[in-house]
């Protein structure tokens, strides 16, 4: 009889654990999307923060000394986004930029500086450097030329 009555328990055991199943959740919640795994992939926010920003200047100085412009500018580009009233960092920019001939962003920079601190010892220095820039066009041109 003891056996008969195990067996019937073993049987009627999955079916009573189905019967006690939590209820599946309303449908109106709102799915959110599982937060990204890889912390590189996610979207740098960028935030006031001078000291960020003078770090990045400083870095960009030792990549601007070694001759490696392109990672000095990538660096005050960065030192731009975490202080964009940087004086230091947008006047260096536009010294790099002039280095890779992109007179494009050297000017942007420059006219960034002086919208900035138009009041400044270096803004004349500043406007005879943007005035002796080369022009978009002039510099297309004396690319096709070489």
């Amino acid at each position: 009889m003891s056996r008969v009555l195990f067996l019937g328990l073993l049987l009627l055991w999955p079916l009573a654990a189905q019967s006690t199943r939590p209820a599946a959740p309303p449908a109106n919640i709102a799915e959110e999307e599982p937060p990204e795994e890889d912390p590189d992939l996610k979207p740098k926010v960028y935030e006031f923060n001078p000291l960020e920003a003078n770090r990045n200047v400083t870095a960009g100085n030792f990549y601007y000394k070694k001759g490696n412009y392109r990672a000095a500018m990538r660096r005050f580009e960065e030192a731009t986004k975490w202080d964009p009233t940087s004086g230091d960092a947008l006047l260096k920019l536009a010294a790099t930029g002039e280095k890779l001939h992109d007179f494009g962003a050297a000017r942007d920079a420059y006219a960034k500086y002086l919208a900035l601190e138009p009041d400044a010892k270096a803004a004349a220095a500043v406007r005879k450097k943007m005035e002796k820039l080369p022009t978009a066009n002039a510099a297309k041109k004396d690319a096709k030329a070489k």
